[in-house]
């Protein structure tokens, strides 16, 4: 006997444009089934949740279009995440905020404007930093760029604990360029040497601009009547409103 399960197509806020031609997610849509019982093994997973990998694990098992997790961008990530709850336990999220219960409804969370035209296939942009003039290609990144500078900086630390590398290591995965140059010593003797803080922040800046996402914040009003831009927590709860 087939049993068949039902699915979803999701729109993906980069809209597929920072994907090579011909990726699967070039179409900028993925496939998407609702949850099992089967998902909800993987989240009381303990070994998941203590290696930090059970929302991978989680989204890994939901998607139904075939492609390489690893070229997932972060901010389409970010989308499928907050399908999957709309999917498996509706939009209806209550948190406890400010000492009292809101109810977030996370169908209303857009994604986020971003301020250049993207052109199709390509994920690089170019920035004059404004200090040193030097000219810097970087990249949106994925969620294998992700996993290489996690494991980068872990790798950092069991050689010298007291190493705090979180921001150039970010870096040095995000710069693809330094003054027409692709060669990655190069890249990263830039970093490491001559990377102005003025010019690190700028880059940032650009990279918050044209990196698609979706905007995990909500609109909180306050009795006086002001409004206050708040982040959605993404908590036990999140997967688990009867927990």
């Amino acid at each position: 006997m087939e049993f068949k399960l039902p699915t979803e197509t999701i729109e993906l806020p980069s809209k597929g444009l920072l994907y090579p031609e011909g990726h699967p997610l070039a179409s900028g849509t993925i496939e998407m089934k609702y949850m099992t019982a089967k998902e909800e093994d993987i989240l009381t997973n303990q070994n998941y949740i203590n290696n930090g990998t059970v929302i991978d694990k989680l989204l890994k098992s939901l998607i139904v279009t075939e492609f390489n997790y690893n070229d997932l961008l972060v901010g389409d990530k970010n989308a499928i995440m907050i399908a999957a709850r709309i999917l498996s336990y509706g939009k209806d999220y209550p948190i406890q905020y400010n000492r009292e219960e809101i109810v977030v409804d996370l169908s209303l969370l857009d994604n986020k404007e971003h301020k250049v035209e993207y052109q199709r296939g390509n994920n690089e942009f170019t920035v004059t930093l404004p200090k040193s003039g030097n000219e810097v290609i970087f990249k949106v990144l994925t969620h294998g760029d992700e996993l290489a500078i996690d494991n980068e900086i872990k790798g950092l630390l069991k050689i010298n604990k007291n190493n705090a590398t979180d921001v150039t290591t970010r870096l040095k995965h995000m710069i693809v360029a330094v003054n027409g140059s692709r060669e990655r010593a190069v890249v990263r003797k830039f970093i490491d040497n001559y990377l102005l803080a003025a010019d690190a922040r700028a880059i940032r800046e650009e990279y918050s601009k044209v990196s698609p996402d979706i905007n995990l914040k909500f609109t909180y009003t306050h009795e006086d009547g002001s409004e206050e831009e708040v982040a959605v927590p993404i908590g036990l709860t999140f997967f688990w409103p009867d927990a």
